[in-house]
């Protein structure tokens, strides 16, 4: 059994990106947390930040109950400015050295929006920090981890190197992130990665329906 941790700028970034490759994670019996680094309390004009916070993350818990995520963690940094310092660095490789996972996805670094560019730096960076000997303060058992993969949401990635075939599970996915209901009242995000992932399952030839990741860090053994 493999642990997994998926980290996201807000809620349904995680299903968008990577919501097939959970569900077959899950379907294999591998552990999946998930770690919102925002609760994206500024989608919506008309909601409440507030309320829209609570909901959001509402919302994320259940979307994580049907995919079979053992554990969802909310760090509830403010959406829209997400920051790359030390308090947000000390806190995921905290994350890391304690849940000790094997794989870890998150967003690519040319991503469109601010907050998945900074959530992508401050993984990646977090992650070489918890393998080695520093950090005390971040537990003192360090840890590396095996694999890393980045995932696409508001700008597909251009280069890729790894294609995992989503297509039993796309409408598990799609079920998922019509769970995020604040969200597709203005935008029909379904609709759109529903294409995506049917483009570069045709255009890949891999399944009728893919997700498509670059590959940042693998273990080779």
């Amino acid at each position: 059994m493999k642990k997994i941790m998926v980290f996201a700028p807000h809620p349904d970034d995680d299903i968008l990106g990577c919501g097939g490759s959970i569900s077959q994670h899950a379907g294999q019996g591998h552990e999946i947390i998930t770690v919102y680094m925002t609760s994206g309390e500024a989608g919506s004009h008309t909601c409440p930040s507030h309320e829209l916070g609570a909901r959001r993350e509402n919302e994320a818990r259940q979307a994580s109950s049907l995919l079979g995520i053992k554990e969802t963690i909310f760090l509830r940094n403010p959406d829209g400015f997400l920051e790359y310092n030390q308090d947000n660095m000390i806190r995921i490789i905290s994350l890391l050295r304690e849940k000790r996972p094997d794989l870890i996805y998150l967003p690519h670094q040319l991503d469109g929006n601010e907050d998945h560019r900074v959530t992508s730096k401050l993984v990646l960076d977090a992650s070489r920090r918890s393998s080695g000997p520093w950090f005390q303060q971040c537990g003192t058992l360090p840890w590396e981890v095996k694999t890393i993969l980045a995932y696409e949401v508001w700008t597909p990635l251009q280069d890729f190197s790894y294609i995992e075939d989503i297509s039993s599970c796309m409408e598990q996915k799609l079920t998922a992130l019509r769970l995020h209901s604040s969200q597709l009242q203005d935008i029909q995000y379904d609709e759109a990665i529903r294409g995506l992932n049917r483009y570069r399952g045709i255009m890949s030839g891999k399944g009728q329906y893919c997700e498509c990741f670059q590959v940042l860090k693998m273990d080779r053994q």
